[in-house]
């Protein structure tokens, strides 16, 4: 079974589990994946800052993610 993510996954933690998801949060209009002070927010935090729906981006990475 896939991994499933919460929005409360830290972003750096995202990054390190599977780096193919940056692409889904750039798509989604993260941009700031690079940032260092990124990796310690979690995704409902950035999403938050961005103006974002985190539970689209939480099911986008989900079905990334179990599509592996």
């Amino acid at each position: 079974m896939a991994q499933q993510v919460t929005k409360d996954i830290r972003i750096g933690e995202l990054l390190m589990m599977d780096r193919g998801t940056a692409a889904i949060l750039m798509q989604n209009g993260m941009h700031c994946v690079g940032c260092p002070s990124s990796a310690m927010e979690t995704l409902e935090e950035a999403s938050m800052v961005h103006g974002m729906n985190v539970d689209k981006l939480v099911s986008d990475i989900n079905q990334y993610l179990a599509s592996k």
